[in-house]
């Protein structure tokens, strides 16, 4: 990146060499210790970058080689600078503006605080306008020793505070009396816990029980039973019964077991057998902007009448840690052309790219816990798409929880009552 840059200052050239004896225009190039780079064979010879200074030293080889030299670009300050010689007011703008950079870099620009809960951002900063701290300031007359000792001055619940300046940046922060809020949530940490409510454990879907790992509740349900989607599994009500065998009461749970059910489930996925190819010109349209605020300069342009193009660019902040009131930023643009045609996708393509998303698919079953017994998907082409279609045969773990519905335990004289 440095020799770039260096390179950039000092100027360089691109030149195109031609003749019978290239060959030892380059070696003739060595001995003179003429430094070359980006060299690369061209039809008719070869191009490649030179310094000024080595351009200069050009003339005995190419005279003793009889090649043929061909400047092909020009690059570098010193030949944007001649370009733009006669532009006085675009220089004196660009000092200008370096100047304006500078002296504004030398002021607080913004204020963030850090740790307050109790006190806004506009209660501090109402706070600090009347010890003259306000954004637009200049950094030298911050005083962060003296404004956190008045802050603690002023907020006696406010028991640590740090200030410090980063770029045009003003930190605060804080750190409030934690006794004080901990008298303000007495109430609510002083409330006695809910006991967590009863729940069963119902089939989310339709499937043969294969495996049961009771944990908590009542298991209504034995391997090989075929179950449909809601019904109980297991229930987080447990009996409790006397010496004669009657429930006497319930004892309530949160129901909990690994169930795994095999279940039939159905697969599809489908895709455009169409694309759209896009064949890019070698023409573009670039456009070089410096942003500041709402104003834009821009070096180039897009406008363009192509049909189709894409746009592709980036923006960067001029100055990372420095908050002026404007946002500062540099970037570019290039629109580039291209002509779209209606292709048709391979087959091979086609069968590859629904292999790899069926692939996909199973992978995240897998770390879902799931089983893949039997597999019946197969791929069909229709006019317009292909379609991976089919059944999955699996081995999953089934069942969610759902609030119990509480039981009511009857004495003998309300089973009596009830016969009666």
């Amino acid at each position: 990146m440095l020799r770039k840059l260096v390179q950039y200052g000092k100027g360089y050239l691109k030149i195109h060499v031609s003749g019978y004896f290239a060959e030892r225009f380059l070696n003739g190039c060595s001995h003179k210790k003429i430094r070359l780079w980006d060299l690369k064979p061209v039809p008719g010879g070869y191009e490649m970058c030179i310094t000024i200074s080595g351009f200069r030293k050009l003339k005995p080889i190419i005279r003793k080689t009889g090649t043929k030299v061909v400047i092909v670009k020009r690059s570098g300050l010193p030949f944007l600078l001649f370009k733009y010689r006669k532009r006085r007011l675009f220089f004196a703008g660009s000092l200008l503006f370096v100047l304006l950079i500078f002296l504004m870099s030398r002021h607080i620009w913004s204020i963030e605080f850090s740790g307050n809960q109790s006190y806004t951002d506009d209660t501090l900063l109402k706070f600090l306008q009347t010890k003259d701290v306000h954004a637009g300031m200049a950094g030298s007359d911050v005083d962060c020793a003296g404004i956190a000792a008045d802050i603690r001055e002023a907020y006696h619940d406010i028991v640590w505070v740090s200030a410090s300046v980063d770029g045009t940046r003003l930190k605060i922060r804080l750190k409030e009396n934690d006794d004080r809020l901990l008298d303000d949530d007495k109430d609510k940490n002083e409330a006695p816990e809910n006991t967590p409510a009863p729940t069963d454990l119902v089939a989310d879907m339709d499937g043969t029980i294969r495996a049961i790992t009771p944990r908590e509740g009542v298991v209504l349900v034995q391997e090989g039973s075929e179950v449909k989607k809601g019904d109980l599994l297991v229930s987080g009500q447990v009996p409790v019964r006397n010496d004669q065998q009657e429930v006497t009461g319930y004892q309530y749970h949160q129901a909990d077991a690994q169930i795994l059910a095999e279940v039939s489930t159905s697969y599809q996925d489908e895709m455009d057998l169409f694309y759209i190819k896009k064949d890019y010109d070698l023409v573009k349209k670039r456009e070089v902007f410096l942003q500041v605020g709402p104003w834009r300069l821009t070096f180039g342009s897009i406008r363009n009448s192509y049909d189709y193009w894409t746009m592709e660019g980036y923006e960067k902040e001029l100055f990372g840690n420095m908050h002026f009131p404007w946002k500062v930023s540099y970037g570019s643009r290039t629109a580039s052309p291209y002509h779209a045609s209606r292709e048709k996708y391979a087959t091979e393509r086609i069968r590859q790219v629904l292999s790899t998303r069926f692939e996909r698919y199973k992978e995240d079953l897998e770390k879902k816990g799931v089983e893949i017994i039997e597999n019946d998907v197969k791929i069909y082409t229709e006019s317009e798409t292909a379609v991976a279609d089919g059944r999955l045969l699996i081995l999953t773990p089934i069942g969610v929880s759902r609030p119990s519905q509480l039981l009511e335990v009857q004495t003998a004289e309300e089973e009596n009552e009830a016969g009666e």
